[in-house]
């Protein structure tokens, strides 16, 4: 059983073949997906490694939201931010939270995957070539999807692209 109170949930955007970035930065541009991962992690906790805190707009911390950047270097410091240096500090940390949000990059959901209640997956439907990070496999036998939303390309957006919640089975 779990030794923390918060719901841990993921969210994430991944391609047809599970792929999540290239480069250290997001596969493509979704304004809506955007207004989505705000709608979800306003003033909340959010929980990423560094390098996704890097590939944030001018590598800053995200208003209105807790920003915890996990990292092995004890030296570092990133403002506006509460660094930690391993997942049991950061499920100490949280432990009064109601939900707790794990936001990338690969090797962070690498780590949490099987510690996360929720997903929130931004399903793009396309693969795209090159991608070099990727999202652990998941068994959607041991999930429920209690939410889902399908949204066409438009002039916004180059891809079709699917709004997903998934929740752990008991």
């Amino acid at each position: 059983m779990k030794q923390y109170k918060p719901t841990a949930s993921i969210v994430v955007v991944v391609d047809e073949n599970n792929a999540i970035g290239k480069d250290n930065d997001l596969l493509c541009h979704l304004p809506n997906d955007l207004k989505h991962f705000k709608n979800i992690t306003l003033n909340n906790t959010i929980i990423m490694g560094r390098r996704t805190l890097e590939a944030m707009p001018n590598g800053q911390a995200l208003p209105k939201r807790t920003n915890i950047v996990l990292t092995n270097n004890r030296e570092a410091q990133f403002e506006n931010c509460v660094v930690l240096h391993s997942l049991p500090e950061v499920w100490e940390y949280c432990k009064d939270e109601k939900e707790i949000f794990f936001i990338g990059g690969g090797q962070i959901f690498d780590a949490v995957i099987d510690d996360i209640d929720k997903l929130h997956i931004t399903k793009i439907h396309h693969a795209f070539e090159g991608a070099d990070t990727f999202f652990p496999s998941i068994d959607f036998d041991k999930w429920n999807l209690v939410e889902e939303e399908k949204h066409k390309a438009d002039e916004r957006h180059a891809y079709d692209y699917t709004f997903q919640e998934w929740v752990r089975k008991e």
